[in-house]
């Protein structure tokens, strides 16, 4: 193992699988941790605090999605599959996924892309890099400017981009923390976002901070 590997948890539900990813990553990556399912894998990786997470798209309960969902705000997920759907690509994508490769990738690929992804770069198998910049694209041209908020919508915005907690945002505006999150939720539906961060970064792009 090299001094600076990158620490990895990986996951999926067939054992001979993870098996062969142990061969195929090198000395460069040491696997702290493997899983069988999202559930197994999110505690695990909340134990080992790994580098990088790579992880079946599905497997059972919640599959990459739900791993996805629970860690990549803090730790890079790259999902591996078999599936080229574009449904499959965007829902990973959306869940806050770094990266989406094929189980077909050869190994020295796999480790320039898991090494290109543990320094937080978007990594894509060639064939589906394309989706995603036109999904990317056609977002961009759709998403709107803001101006669809209302103006208690705004002041809730502008609150979360600059830190602060829904209870701190509640006793500001003098409502309940769960009526802020409700507005959150209503926000990142009509700004056609998917994460916290994304709305922060929203915020901040568009001056609304």
């Amino acid at each position: 193992m090299g001094v600076s590997a990158i620490r990895v948890v990986v996951a999926d539900d067939h054992s001979i699988w993870r098996s062969g990813i142990k061969e195929d990553l090198g000395e460069n990556f040491h696997i702290v941790g493997e899983a069988a399912d999202a559930t197994e894998a999110i505690a695990l990786i909340e134990k080992t605090k790994p580098d990088l997470v790579l992880t079946d798209l599905h497997m059972p309960n919640g599959g990459g999605v739900a791993v996805a969902k629970a860690v990549a705000d803090a730790i890079p997920v790259v999902i591996l599959s078999v599936s080229e759907a574009e449904a499959d690509l965007l829902e990973a994508v959306a869940a806050g996924a770094v990266g989406y490769l094929l189980k077909s990738i050869d190994a020295t690929e796999l480790r320039n892309q898991l090494w290109k992804a543990a320094q937080g770069e978007p990594v894509f198998s060639a064939s589906l890099a394309a989706l995603v910049l036109t999904d990317f694209r056609r977002m961009r041209n759709q998403a709107p400017d803001g101006q669809g908020l209302s103006d208690r919508e705004r002041e809730v915005l502008q609150l979360v981009a600059r830190g602060h907690t829904y209870g701190e945002i509640g006793e500001d505006l003098f409502i309940s923390p769960k009526t802020v999150e409700n507005h959150v939720r209503n926000i990142l539906k009509k700004l056609r976002l998917n994460r916290k961060n994304e709305l922060i970064r929203y915020a901040v792009d568009h001056g609304i901070t």
